[in-house]
C-alpha cells in the first residue's frame, strides 16, 4: 500500500481560462509493501557481501597452497628415507659379500648363485617342494643340476625381523667351520631375497625319530648320535680360532645323514667369542626347556650354558621323551628333575626308553643317563668340559674310558640364586615346560632381535 501526503503546496489560478498550477515545495512516501522491503534490504547489502566473497576466495587459495607445499614436503622426506633405506641395503649386501668373497674365490666356500638358479632348482618355489615353514620363512626342497646334488634353500624375505646383518653372521660362522659333525652350507644368493642353500639331509631331524614316531632309533644309533654331538661341540667351543656358541642345541636343530651320523645345524643364535672370555652377555635367547638356569638370571650364554643344553639332548636320546611332557604325571613332566630322583633312589635304568624294550646296553645306557645328569647341573661351576664328556663316552679301546661322576642323590638348588626370592631350579624348569607345552616343535625361541627363532635345521630336511 502506497501513500503520498502533500505537506506544502503552492495554488495560482487564473480566471476566465480555468487553468491552475501547483507545485510541490514537500513530500513523505511510506510503504507496508513486503516486496520493496526486500528490494530495500538486498541493495543495502550489496557491497559488503562483495567484499565478504573476495576474503573467501583468499583463503581458499591460501589453503591449496600450503597443502600444496605439506604434500611436496612430505613427498621429499619419503624419497629421503626411500633413498636410505636403499644404500642402507646396498651397504649390507656389500658386507655380506666381502665376508663370503675370500673363501667364495679360492673354492673353498659356499657358492654364490643367481636367484633364477635356486628358482629352477626348487621349481620355482613350488608348494610342492616345501618342506616346511620357519619363524623367517620357508624352506624348499631343490635339485642343481649341474652339481647333481639335492638342497635345502632357505627363503627369507628382506622384511624378516632376524635382518640380513644377522643371517649373515650365520653365514660368516658356517663357512669358517669345517667339521663332519656340522651341517654344510652349499650356497647362498642375495638379489632379490636372501636363500640359503643347505645340503639335505635323507634322514631327517633326531627329534622326527625320537618324539614322531619316524622310525625307531636302535641303540647303537642312539649312543653313535651322542657321540658325534659331543664331537660337534668339541670343536666349536674348542678347536677353532675362536670360541663359538651355538646357544641353542636341542634335538629338532641334530640332523641325520643317509648312515644316520649327527649334524648340528641353525647358527642364527651363535656367537663368536675369545677363548679367554668364554661368555657373551647377551639378552635372554635360545629355545625353553634347553636353556641353562643362568641363562634367565645372568643372561650370559657360555661353554657351560651349550653343555647344559647338550646334557638335556643326551636325556631325551636315553629316555626317548622330551624334555618337558605334561601330559606325563606331575613328578615326571620335566625329564631333569625325574631322571634325577630315579638316579637317587638306585633306579637309573628305568629312566630307559620303553621302546627300545631293553636292546641296549646297560653300561653305556648308564653312562649317557649320568653324564646327562652332569651336564644338566644347576650349577654351572660343575659341570663338566665337553672334552670331559668325550672322554666319558668314549668307547675306543685305545682310549680307557674316563670313570663317571659321583653326583648328590637330589639335585642342587643353584647356589646364586638368594633365599629371598624363593626361586629353585624346579620353577625354572616348569617356566621351560609351560613354554614348551605351547608348541611341542619347539618353536618357542626367545631371540634378540624378534623374539621368535630362527627356523629350526629340520626344515632343511626331506621329509618325504
Amino acid at each position: 500500500m502506497l501513500g503520498l501526503r502533500m505537506i506544502q503546496a503552492k495554488n495560482f489560478c487564473i480566471t476566465g481560462s480555468l487553468s491552475q498550477i501547483n507545485r510541490i515545495t514537500s513530500w513523505e512516501f511510506s510503504s507496508s509493501s513486503e516486496i520493496v522491503d526486500a528490494i530495500t534490504i538486498s541493495n543495502s547489502d550489496t557491497e559488503p557481501a562483495a567484499a565478504g566473497s573476495g576474503s573467501n576466495r583468499g583463503l581458499m587459495a591460501g589453503f591449496i597452497v600450503g597443502a600444496c607445499i605439506l604434500i611436496v614436503s612430505l613427498g621429499f622426506v619419503l624419497f629421503r628415507l626411500w633413498g636410505k633405506k636403499k644404500k642402507e641395503e646396498k651397504r649390507d649386501d656389500l658386507v655380506f659379500e666381502l665376508s663370503l668373497d675370500d673363501n667364495f674365490k679360492n673354492g673353498t666356500g659356499p657358492r654364490k648363485f643367481s636367484y633364477d638358479e635356486l628358482a629352477v632348482a626348487t621349481n620355482n618355489f613350488s608348494e610342492n617342494e616345501k618342506l616346511g615353514e620357519g619363524g623367517f620363512g620357508a624352506v624348499y626342497r631343490g635339485f642343481l643340476k649341474d652339481l647333481n646334488y639335492y638342497v635345502a634353500v632357505k627363503r627369507v624375505s628382506r622384511e624378516s625381523k632376524q635382518g640380513i646383518k644377522e643371517y649373515a653372521a650365520e653365514v660368516k660362522i658356517i663357512n669358517r667351520m669345517r667339521h663332519r659333525n656340522l651341517v654344510k652350507l652349499i650356497g647362498w644368493c642375495h638379489e632379490k631375497e636372501l636363500l640359503l642353500a643347505y645340503e639335505l639331509m635323507p634322514n631327517g631331524s633326531l627329534d622326527s625319530h625320537l618324539f614322531n614316531g619316524r622310525s625307531l632309533l636302535t641303540w647303537d644309533f642312539r649312543y653313535k648320535i651322542a657321540q658325534g654331538l659331543a664331537s660337534a661341540l668339541l670343536y666349536l667351543h674348542e678347536e677353532g680360532d675362536q670360541c663359538v656358541l651355538h646357544r641353542d642345541i636341542k634335538s629338532s636343530n641334530i640332523i641325520l645323514d643317509s648312515n644316520f651320523d649327527a649334524k648340528l645345524g641353525d647358527f642364527g643364535l651363535a656367537r663368536l667369542v675369545d677363548h679367554g672370555k668364554g661368555s657373551q652377555t647377551t639378552v635372554l635367547a635360545g629355545t625353553m626347556g634347553y636353556m641353562a638356569p643362568e641363562c634367565f638370571t645372568s643372561g650370559k650364554a657360555s661353554k657351560e650354558s651349550d653343555v647344559y643344553s647338550f646334557g638335556v639332548v643326551a636325556l631325551e636320546i636315553a629316555c626317548g621323551r622330551r624334555a618337558v611332557e605334561p601330559r606325563f604325571q606331575e613328578n615326571q613332566t620335566r625329564i631333569v628333575e625325574w631322571v634325577w630322583e630315579l638316579y637317587g633312589i638306585g633306579k637309573l635304568l628305568e629312566s630307559a626308553d620303553p621302546k627300545l624294550c631293553r636292546d641296549f646296553d646297560e653300561q653305556e645306557m648308564e653312562r649317557l643317563l649320568i653324564v646327562g645328569l652332569w651336564c644338566v647341573h644347576p650349577d654351572a661351576r660343575f659341570r663338566p668340559s665337553i672334552r670331559q664328556v668325550i672322554n666319558v663316552l668314549s668307547t675306543c679301546e685305545a682310549q680307557a674310558q674316563a670313570p663317571l661322576p659321583i653326583l648328590p642323590p637330589e639335585m642342587p638348588v643353584p647356589a646364586y640364586l638368594s633365599p629371598p626370592m624363593k626361586l629353585s631350579i624346579s620353577f625354572l624348569m616348569a617356566s621351560c615346560g609351560s613354554a614348551a607345552n605351547s608348541d611341542k616343535n619347539d618353536s618357542s625361541k626367545l631371540t634378540s632381535s624378534s623374539g621368535t627363532s630362527s627356523p629350526s635345521v629340520s626344515l632343511l630336511l626331506n621329509t618325504r
